[in-house]
């Protein structure tokens, strides 16, 4: 997919989403020394909001490109899974930049706000998830690669049986070939077995009538005879 415009912004966002983690990162370190973060935290918050405005353009894109039939609904459910793993990063690190509470106040009254114009809402007002609460961004990336380590095993596992019943598959489609070869091996016994049958039934029924034939015409003989013989015999 090389030069695909769609990749090639996915990628950007992609590094995007690592500089704001690195750009947390920095401004965490900042604080721990004693040094100022609020240009780190203007920085990562102008960042942040690219980084949301650029997964959205992604979505859109995805969807007008499975729309116009530019790629298959395979490509497009791979992409939207992309898509979805950005946002759980962006997700994460909203919440990360947000943990410490430094940001300024103008950037608290703009992220506690929506934006009519742009349809905007602050990811602060989004209820944040059990799992994640305390947890740093180090945490939560260990918690995610945890949660993918478990589902990579469960797919293992499926991947295992789809192929253990694939062979079964096979095994009996075998069987049903070589049972379908007795079967066939008996019927044709079976026909010439039938047909001998009535081969035997003929000759049967011929001989008979030849023997009953036979009978009649000694039967006719013994009698002109005894005809004869009286018709000869002397009289007196």
């Amino acid at each position: 997919m090389a030069g695909d415009p769609w990749v090639t912004k996915y990628d950007s966002t992609s590094r995007l989403a690592q500089e704001v983690a690195e750009n947390i990162h920095e401004r965490n370190r900042e604080m721990r020394t004693g040094g100022n973060p609020s240009k780190f935290n203007v920085m990562i918050w102008a960042s942040l909001q690219r980084l949301q405005e650029q997964i959205s353009q992604l979505k859109d894109s995805l969807l007008r490109n499975l729309s116009t039939h530019q790629i298959t609904q395979l490509e497009a459910d791979r992409r939207q899974n992309m898509v979805d793993d950005l946002l759980t990063r962006q997700r994460q690190l909203q919440t990360s930049f947000k943990k410490d509470g430094t940001e300024p106040e103008v950037m608290r009254t703009s992220l506690m706000s929506s934006d009519t114009k742009t349809g905007f809402n602050s990811p602060w007002l989004m209820e944040e998830s059990e799992e994640t609460k305390g947890l740093d961004f180090n945490e939560i990336k260990d918690q995610q690669q945890w949660i993918i380590q478990e589902q990579d095993a469960g797919l293992d596992i499926l991947g295992s049986v789809i192929a253990r019943q694939k062979q079964m598959g096979r095994e009996i489609g075998n069987e049903l070939d070589e049972q379908n070869e007795i079967i066939d091996d008996l019927t044709h016994l079976v026909d010439k077995t039938d047909s001998r049958i009535q081969n035997e039934t003929r000759r049967v029924k011929l001989v008979d009538k030849k023997s009953t034939s036979c009978g009649m015409l000694v039967v006719i003989v013994l009698l002109l005879i005894a005809i004869v013989v009286v018709a000869v015999w002397p009289k007196g």
